[in-house]
């Protein structure tokens, strides 16, 4: 008899180990409260009473502080096409180039728990006074128009290299004679053509790519229309055209190189507006900086998609 009541109380046991078990666990994602009190903090760098709009280098620090933020992305100009691009750290020092005292509207988009967001606009005036060298105008636009294209015919037409300023070439990487022809062709067939608008003293890029851009995918280019998800490659884009403006270059390259592999730079930067123009890559950044040019050479880097990598271009003229 003994026998029999441990042997259903074993099983006994075992059936209410086994219910417990398989209890279904239930998740929370808690409060999805939206982002609140957020609020953009602006600092137009020299001003003071006599510079009410800065020292002229157009450079302003952002900051953002708000409630329940998990991270932010930034629009720093409402005037042109939309460009959010993200804010790390909540920080950012933006250079804005149109010659002259400008308004610029800030943009800001917090994002909290479950894809909840909240925007705020803010207002900034600030004097930009930097003027591009004339050789560099002349020498990409022939002060009129003048179209040019990745230069497959040399090594390092594409390479790759860290972003800082002590290695100042693609020391990790570095295209072949062409390289991309066989898997990605559309990279040497798109042309960018740089112009100076007369009598306004701005300048517009227009880029055609018969053979689609070459770009990755997702959020790793800001092309519309590009693929959420894909190898790097040529993808269909009908091209487009945005303005552009000559900026100080932002990564601090020296004029003269320091040391003996590294490029020198023009510390002159090309920062093309909007989201529907690129240079060579297809990336996020807008910023390419000018490494050397002359008029029938042009040797640039631009951030890489990936944190910490330098992306280099050297083209050439459309003869």
């Amino acid at each position: 008899m003994k026998t029999n009541l441990k042997y259903i109380f074993g099983v006994f046991l075992v059936l209410l180990l086994t219910l417990s078990s398989c209890t279904q666990e239930t998740y929370s994602l808690g409060d999805l409260t939206a982002p609140s009190n957020i609020v953009v903090n602006t600092e137009v760098v020299g001003q003071d009473a006599t510079h009410p709009n800065g020292d002229g280098s157009g450079s302003v620090k952002i900051s953002v502080t708000g409630d329940n933020a998990l991270s932010y992305k930034i629009d720093y100009d409402a005037n042109t096409a939309v460009d959010l691009v993200y804010l790390p750290n909540a920080t950012a020092t933006k250079k804005y180039t149109t010659l002259g005292i400008n308004t610029y509207r800030i943009t800001v988009v917090a994002y909290g728990k479950g894809g909840s967001s909240t925007n705020v606009t803010k207002d900034v005036t600030v004097r930009s006074d930097f003027t591009v060298d004339a050789s560099i105008v002349t020498a990409l636009t022939n002060n009129a128009s003048k179209t040019w294209v990745v230069d497959k015919s040399v090594a390092g037409q594409l390479g790759v290299g860290p972003w800082n300023v002590d290695s100042i070439n693609p020391e990790w990487w570095a295209a072949g004679v062409n390289e991309k022809v066989a898997s990605a062709n559309g990279f040497y067939t798109a042309t960018f053509t740089f112009a100076k608008v007369t009598g306004t003293g701005t300048y517009s890029l227009q880029v055609t790519t018969p053979d689609g851009a070459f770009t990755k995918t997702g959020s790793l280019t800001t092309l519309p229309g590009i693929p959420s998800s894909g190898d790097e490659g040529c993808y269909p884009y009908g091209g487009g055209t945005s303005a552009f403006s000559f900026i100080p270059a932002s990564s601090g390259a020296p004029a003269v190189a320091s040391k003996p592999a590294n490029s020198p730079s023009t510390q002159t930067s090309i920062l093309l507006s909007g989201v529907n123009t690129f240079i060579g890559y297809g990336a996020v950044q807008k910023e390419y900086e000018i490494l050397v040019i002359t008029s029938t050479y042009l040797y640039v880097r631009v951030q890489g998609t990936e944190t910490g990598n330098a992306w280099y271009l050297k083209l050439k003229p459309v003869l």
